[in-house]
């Protein structure tokens, strides 16, 4: 958590946020480049660097908005079918949902986290918990099979397959697990399974895709939750 997440994050903040992410939406939605995109709205609202971070994670164009909710299965829907996880987008947020670190509810229903994966990964006191979470709901939502893909050029991607495959083991969970060079390839890729991940430009390229993240944030709530709403301005 970063020293001024409090400042920038809390009750006071929000609206300024909504409105920023609301204005970078709709300049998106018109064809305005990322970077200057988010360089107009950040300078207007006086956001420091951590909450445009925060406002280009959580915006996108009416166009990604409708084809991601086109793509996107619902719970219900979600009995006997494969799926093929994103591995650390999706533990690095259940990690942040456990340990009350920012989460994003962004505009596309999905809740995304405010850390970064570039070059290397540890494994934290919620790490056990996150898989263990995620576990528990594929199983309830009755899936067949999953397959876990980790980027192997990211420290310590070995120990955490490892990891994932020993409690695979022991609980008799249906999964498999790999480490691949650039999982966000396979997984634009993938046909005829489900994907699940938060990740923008991977859920923009999946023929099916899942929620999985706010599916479990979103219901299963607790006293250190730090759920900032960026979905309605």
């Amino acid at each position: 958590m970063h020293p001024a997440d409090r400042e920038m994050f809390g009750a006071q903040a929000a609206p300024a946020l909504r409105q920023a992410v609301a204005d970078l939406s709709w300049l998106f939605s018109r064809g305005y480049a990322r970077t200057s995109a988010l360089k107009l709205v950040g300078d207007r609202h006086a956001l420091t660097e951590r909450q445009r971070t925060a406002v280009g994670r959580a915006a996108c164009a009416d166009e990604n908005l409708a084809q991601r909710s086109r793509h996107q299965l619902k719970p219900n829907t979600m009995r006997d079918h494969e799926v093929m996880v994103d591995g650390f987008n999706l533990l690095v947020s259940l990690e942040a949902f456990l340990s009350g670190g920012v989460l994003l509810l962004c505009r596309d229903g999905c809740v995304r986290d405010m850390s970064s994966v570039h070059g290397s990964y540890h494994a934290v006191a919620e790490t056990d918990a996150a898989i263990l979470t995620a576990a528990e709901r594929l199983q309830a939502l009755g899936i067949r099979s999953a397959h876990w893909l980790l980027d192997s050029p990211v420290s310590n991607s070995g120990r955490l397959a490892q990891r994932l495959r020993e409690l695979a083991e022991e609980h008799h969970w249906p999964w498999t697990v790999e480490a691949v060079f650039n999982p966000d390839t396979v997984l634009k890729e993938a046909r005829d399974v489900v994907v699940i991940s938060s990740d923008a430009a991977v859920i923009d390229r999946s023929e099916r895709w899942f929620n999985l993240a706010a599916d479990i944030i979103l219901s299963q709530s607790r006293p250190e939750t730090w759920l900032v709403d960026l979905q309605h301005a």
